[in-house]
Parts: structure tokens; sequence; C-alpha cells
């Protein structure tokens, strides 16, 4: 959420940055200030009559102890309608201050100045590639023919047992996936991120705290009797560790990473490209966050990106890196680097991760603050990045490694596998 002093002070510049993301957001900004006007206005208002209250109960205080009961009544009268004035303008107070959030909420994040202008995903820049694309031999499968030549992942009974999007997996399949996650885990301590398990349901002020609400709540899969959210990525209870926390220069960075499950509905997504794992509905992921200074939160970035680089290095999968355009940028984002994967036998790139700064915007809205060595309070800033995803990294592992023989695994892997082949 921007901040409200930002608006007032720089409306003009952030109407022009958001129309990298293809907004005009004139006039949601111009109801953000004058609600704020409003908001300002009733509260002085409202000051100024408890003000006179409270005067007036001192000086009846003062009537009653020398005996002027008569001039004491009179102004009790007087108090009388100050406090019916003041319990109208604190409903009014209230009622603006809740319509002013509503637009904060509408606004996304200002994109950085690197952010390349575009409408959609076919508009992102890349910026990075690296690793041979191996050559297969004819008759190369997709994976999720793979999956069932080698009977490692079990589409049809995930249909049985829930729906379309949410898959079995079987014997050296399932292995294959926990050794992903160990592996990634693993990693990710190793770079100096403390590890969390967290709870895989959110309550709505988490949801509001890092930007999932309102903006992506036709997404998520929500438990109406106990107005719960499944969540859809484990930065959302990570990073709401730290809602409403008051932090010190000292206790900065601080550096996170959690396995969870995900829930997306992804409601919409139908077609080839959705095909096997390349859009589920149930996925594992491994997340990594981070808490920053702002002096020093892209420097973060960059160290993240460079983490992410490394895994898929040992992993020797074909990858390239994407800076996303305006028009493809998340909600929250102000700044999102995409790894993609080659998919060899689907001819075509896999989204794997997405590493993003999202500066103060999730920190407003979640109270997320600190201070530095002179004791002034600032906001923190807020990163994180997806460490990966697993759905995808393994189709492409599936994919990439296939041979006649059946399907190699990734050297780094053996010793999290305990086997070499699939076959």
């Amino acid at each position: 959420m921007l901040q409200l002093q930002t608006i007032r002070e720089n409306k003009e510049g952030i109407i022009t940055a958001l129309k990298k993301r293809n907004l005009d957001i004139e006039p949601i900004l111009s109801a953000v200030l004058d609600l704020d006007e409003k908001r300002r206005s009733i509260q002085t208002e409202l000051d100024a009559t408890l003000a006179e209250s409270n005067k007036l109960s001192k000086e009846i205080g003062i009537l009653f102890k020398s005996g002027k009961a008569e001039e004491a009544n009179t102004l009790k009268e007087q108090t009388a309608g100050l406090k019916e004035a003041s319990k109208q303008l604190g409903e009014e107070l209230n009622a603006t201050a809740e319509a002013l959030q509503e637009q904060l909420y509408l606004i996304p994040n200002v994109p950085h100045e690197s952010v390349p202008a575009g409408n959609t995903d076919e508009d992102n820049e890349e910026v990075f590639r690296q690793g041979d694309i191996p050559e297969l031999a004819e008759g190369a499968l997709p994976h999720w023919e793979l999956a069932k030549k080698y009977d490692i992942i079990d589409f049809e009974s995930g249909v049985k047992i829930t729906g379309a999007g949410f898959p079995v997996y079987k014997g050296k399949g399932a292995r294959l996936q926990r050794a992903l996650i160990s592996y990634f885990l693993d990693k990710n301590t190793a770079a100096g991120y403390t590890e969390l398990q967290v709870p895989h349901m959110i309550n709505e002020a988490s949801g509001y705290g890092t930007g999932q609400l309102p903006d992506k709540e036709g997404q998520m899969y929500h438990v109406q009797a106990d107005d719960l959210y499944l969540i859809p990525t484990a930065e959302v209870p990570i990073t709401n560790l730290h809602r409403d926390d008051m932090l010190t220069a000292s206790d900065l960075p601080i550096k996170y990473t959690g396995y969870t499950p995900c829930f997306r509905r992804e409601a919409g997504s139908y077609g080839a490209h959705v095909r096997g794992l390349n859009r589920l509905h149930q996925f594992d992921k491994v997340e990594v966050v981070r808490i920053e200074r702002p002096d020093a939160s892209y420097k973060a970035l960059d160290e993240m990106v460079e983490h992410v680089k490394g895994i898929l290095v040992e992993l020797k999968l074909p990858y390239r890196i994407l800076r996303l355009c305006g028009g493809d940028l998340g909600f929250t984002s102000a700044l999102t680097f995409d790894f993609e994967v080659f998919s060899t036998a689907q001819d075509r790139w896999l989204e794997i991760s997405s590493v993003s700064n999202f500066e103060t915007f999730q920190a407003n809205r979640l109270k997320l603050r600190f201070k530095d060595e002179n004791g002034k309070k600032q906001l923190a800033h807020t990163l994180n990045g997806s460490s990966l995803a697993l759905p995808r990294v393994l189709a492409g592992i599936l994919e990439n490694y296939q041979t006649k023989d059946g399907i190699k695994i990734p050297e780094v892997l053996v010793p999290y596998c305990g086997f070499d082949m699939i076959n």
C-alpha cells in the first residue's frame, strides 16, 4: 500500500509511473486525496469538540464546588450537545477512514525505474540465459506421458480424489519430489536463511498484510465457516510473522526459508499450456523471504537472483531470467525477475521462480517498521522469491533428462533420492 504522504507529495509522479502498468490511476488518487482531506477536517472538528467538552466539564466541577448548581446545570446541557456532536463526528470519521482505506487498497505498487513498459508477458525483457538445451532423441515425450510411462505421477487418481490440478505422486516420483524439497531447503539454510514451518491457512488480516487481499481474493481458496484462506505461497504466513512489529536496525536483515504446499484456484485456466504439471491447484514450493533496510534491499534482490542461479546451475537445467514489464508485474511488486527453465519436449519456457522487491508496499500494510541508529522509525523493505517451485522444475527434469533407458536423476539430487535413474 502506498503511503499517504507519498501520494500527497508526488501525485503526478505516481500517475506517470503507473502508466507502465497501463493504468490511469488519477481518478483513484484524486478520490484518495479528497477523502484524506475530509478525514483530516473531521478529525480537526472532532478534536475541537472534545476539547471544548473537556473544558466545560472542568468548569462544571468548579461551579458545583462553589455552590453554583444552576450555572453548572446550564453548562451540562451544553456538554450533552457536544457529546452527541462528537459521537456523530466519530462515526463520520470512521466511515471516511474506511472509505479511504478501501481506495488505497486498489492502488498497486509503483514500478521501479528499471521496469520496462509493456502490456503482456511477451513484452518482458530477457536479461540472462545459461545452459545448453539438450538434443533429445526422436520420439521424446512430454512429462505427463513420461509420468504415465514410468508410473510416477497419477493425474487421473487426483481427479477422482479431488479434481483436476491435484496430482498424486507415486514411488520414485514421490521420492524425487521429497528430494527436491530437502535439496532446496538445504541450499537456502546454507546461504543463511532460517528454516520455518508455518501454517497453511491464514486469516484475513494476513491476506491484506501481504497484498493478496483484496487483489487476489478470487484466486484463493476460502474456508468460509472459519473465515480462513488456504495459502497461495509461503510468503504470506512467513512475512506476516512480523506484522505490527517494531524492529531495530540490528535485527536486519532477516532471512527466512520455508516449504509449504500452495493452493491456487487458477480460475479460467485451460488449454494445452496447463497440461500435466504446467499449472496446478495444489503444488509444493520452497520460498525465501527477506526483510531489509531500504538502502540494502536492491543489493539483497541481486543476492537472491544469484542464489537461484546457483541452484539451477547445480541442477544443470537450461534457464533464462526475465525482467517483468509493467503490464506483467504483480500488484505488490516494484521489481520482479522471473526464472524460466526450458522444457525440451514441450519446446517452451516454463516459469519456475519469481524474485521480487516490494520496497515499503507490504511493510506499510503490515505496519512493519524498524528504528534506525538515530532512533528514527522507518518502514522496512520486504522481498521474496521461489527457491524453487517444484512442479515445473520436476517437469523440466523429467523432460530434459529423459533417455532411451529411462530418466536420469541430476547428480546433485542422487544423494537425496537414493537412486540415479527412473526406469
